[in-house]
């Protein structure tokens, strides 16, 4: 049986990776120091045998036995209400946190999958926006916590492949929604479906014309596993998401549909920093494995208008 470590295995996207490497049979480890992640989203595990939780921070260096096939990194806060309210520990869950899981990722030459994210390329001057692009990020604003933060775990993740020839793969995941998400995390998605459901104002920052491309959680999840079992060496980095791009006043017309809700759209100030458009060129991951998201912007929101309603 094969054996993975998934850090930050209680948030989000993490939460369902260890559903779906269960579900494959393997052996699954979830650490989490609980800062963001939730534990409603694994207890359904905590009677699996082949399921442990581990308490831990990986800004602290690892003291576990190191035995694992597979190492997915997770672990940082990725929604702007959490790291914006913890920004120091934000940067180093990316920059100290990198360091300690590469160390541990190389005592037992385990495969790594590291999860960056689409906010390297900042506020784009291109678009789409492809791997080469270099981004354009600001180094001192609000969100550089996690934005620089993650470009710093990149160069730690190349320089070790480079010296260690470890086996390291790096995504750079776009705006993904779905079951699991934290019901108050600030993002598009779950703000505007507690508001649709409450019949709440839509609260819109900015004109509305800004964009984001929206990929459902099973989808990434699908691309996630895919690449890790290439078996040739690729480090990537790889974007990760679906290429549709909608505006933000489309996004939300769309889930007051389907809610059939009476709610309203207000418009305030954008926040600094905040990108105006976001879209993958996912081209890359389609070559080297065949990634092509099958789920409907439709589909995936009235799955996730369900799991709120549940809550």
């Amino acid at each position: 049986m094969k054996k993975t470590l998934i850090t930050g295995g209680a948030g989000f996207i993490g939460s369902h990776l260890c559903n779906y490497y269960l579900s494959q049979n393997y052996e699954v480890h979830c650490m989490d120091n609980f800062s963001s992640g939730n534990y409603n989203n694994i207890k359904k595990h905590l009677y699996d045998q082949r399921f442990k939780v581990i308490d831990h921070d990986i800004s602290d260096p690892l003291k576990i036995k190191n035995d694992y096939d597979y190492i997915l990194n997770f672990a940082c806060p990725a929604s702007p209400k959490y790291y914006l309210s913890n920004p120091i520990s934000t940067a180093k869950a990316s920059v100290n946190g990198i360091q300690n899981i590469l160390n541990f990722a190389i005592q037992n030459n385990s495969t790594l999958l590291h999860a960056s994210t689409s906010e390297v390329y900042g506020d784009p001057f291109v678009h789409p926006q492809k791997e080469s692009y270099y981004g354009n990020v600001n180094p001192i604003g609000s969100r550089s916590c996690y934005d620089e933060g993650k470009r710093v775990a990149e160069m730690f993740i190349y320089e070790y492949e480079k010296k260690y020839s470890l086996n390291a793969k790096i995504i750079r995941i776009f705006n993904t929604y779905g079951p699991n998400m934290h019901k108050d995390d600030g993002r598009v998605v779950s703000n505007f479906i507690n508001q649709a459901l409450n019949n709440d104002v839509i609260t819109i920052y900015g004109d509305g014309a800004q964009t984001r491309s929206l990929c459902y959680i099973d989808d990434l999840v699908e691309g996630i596993s895919s690449y890790l079992s290439l078996n040739d060496k690729f480090l990537g980095p790889v974007n990760l998401g679906n290429p549709l791009e909608l505006s933000i006043n489309e996004i939300a017309s769309l889930i007051i549909k389907l809610t059939n809700s009476s709610s309203k759209i207000e418009y305030f100030e954008l926040p600094e920093d905040d990108p105006l458009k976001r879209r993958p060129d996912i081209s890359l991951a389609n070559k080297k494995f065949g990634f092509s998201p099958t789920f409907s912007l439709e589909e995936g929101l009235l799955e996730t208008v369900k799991y709120f309603k549940s809550l």
